[in-house]
């Protein structure tokens, strides 16, 4: 499988210079186009009273969204300088609503973890949660930090779900040159999921793996995997995003809530 456009979203937050290295590297590594995206909305007056007043702060507030996009453009064309192609886009809207139009031209996206102690990325941030929900495309969540991604050794958070299988197979072009891939369950039921049928439908793939079924974990299953994952000196955890709905995840907590705002490796998900 081909990985031709990869997008990445930029905002002018403290990581983003981080994960526009990553995604470069991975263009690079893959020979895809890397596409940089950001949004921002015209934040302006309600329009009442002196006419005249409000037209003149509605074009400070557009004069600052252009330069702030402005800012993007250039912080994406400086880090972004080991893929062999790149494009931007850009426009003065909802960063997130844009970057889901855009994603239709995108083999997958790449988007900053927002955990509470991530720092805001401002008006020009996108929600990775939010993101998952709409973009219908694979979504690789960078940490801040993270400015390189080997995808050597890699794990597998394995549940038969609709979710995990659709991750599974957008998995593959980093599986295929993974050294070794381990696919991990979860749960006192591990026996139940059909690891050993993932594994096989990897070995058809050429993809070196093996299962482990991790019956009785003593922590939360977000923690848990990303605890596997370090075990094993893994750096990339894919996995299905959302299983439950994504209300209930952020009302009563789930393991796709919990990876989003912790994870200290990148994570390849999909809903």
């Amino acid at each position: 499988m081909k990985i031709s456009n990869i997008m990445v979203s930029v905002d002018l937050g403290a990581a983003a210079a981080d994960r526009i290295q990553l995604a470069a590297d991975l263009a690079a590594r893959f020979g895809s186009k890397l596409t940089g995206v950001a949004g921002r909305p015209v934040v302006g007056p309600i329009p009442v009273g002196d006419m005249l007043e409000v037209e003149r702060v509605w074009a400070v507030a557009e004069r600052l969204t252009d330069e702030q996009l402005a800012q993007a453009k250039a912080l994406f064309e400086r880090e972004a300088g080991s893929a062999h192609e790149t494009a931007w886009r850009s426009a003065p809207t909802q960063p997130l609503a844009y970057l889901v139009e855009q994603a239709r031209a995108a083999d997958f996206v790449v988007v900053g973890r927002q955990g509470p102690a991530d720092g805001d990325p401002g008006l020009m941030g996108v929600p990775a949660g939010a993101l998952l929900m709409e973009v219908g495309r694979p979504v690789l969540i960078a940490p801040p930090g993270v400015e390189r991604l080997t995808a050597k050794r890699v794990v597998v958070a394995w549940k038969d779900t609709r979710e995990a299988r659709r991750a599974v197979h957008d998995a593959l072009p980093f599986l295929a040159q993974a050294d070794e891939v381990q696919v991990a369950v979860i749960g006192p039921d591990a026996d139940r999921e059909g690891a050993e049928d993932v594994a096989a439908y990897l070995s058809n793939h050429s993809v070196t793996v093996t299962t482990h079924l991790l019956r009785n974990p003593e922590i939360g299953a977000a923690d848990e995997i990303l605890r596997f994952a370090g075990r094993e000196d893994a750096d990339l955890v894919v996995m299905g995003a959302y299983g439950h709905s994504r209300l209930r995840e952020w009302i009563f907590g789930g393991a796709t809530r919990d990876v989003l705002q912790t994870t200290p490796v990148c994570c390849l998900m999909s809903h």
